[in-house]
């Protein structure tokens, strides 16, 4: 059997996918639409972000602290967030991730010393 920790992480990235097109694909996809067809659409899609996060969050917290969970889950959304953006959206890809990114792995290390680290 999987790792809690393990299982949390996969299931938090399947629901960051969904939560990255429910937030963010209708700006391209339905940008001529009204805003609430987009929220209706949108919040279909939210529906399968929450039927992954919520039992990751459980899982996880059966190991780690909810700040633990929730800085895991900081830095998966910008890993997904990131490629979404510059390959979906077709934005620049730009220098600013990297340094969130490397504010992530700060805020990953004060989060996890003294348990992992």
């Amino acid at each position: 059997m999987m790792h809690p920790i393990l299982v949390s992480i996969l299931l938090l990235v399947v629901s960051n996918i969904f939560m990255t097109f429910a937030w963010y694909a209708h700006l391209k996809e339905l940008s001529s639409k009204p805003w609430i067809i987009a929220a209706l659409i949108s919040w279909g899609i939210a529906l399968f972000e929450y039927l992954f996060q919520v039992p990751a969050n459980r899982i996880g917290f059966t190991v780690l602290s909810v700040g633990q969970l929730k800085i895991i889950q900081e830095v998966i959304t910008l890993t997904v967030f990131v490629p979404f953006s510059v390959m979906y959206l077709k934005e620049p890809l730009k220098l600013d991730y990297l340094w969130a990114g490397i504010c992530l792995v700060g805020a990953v290390y004060f989060m996890f010393r003294g348990k992992y680290v």
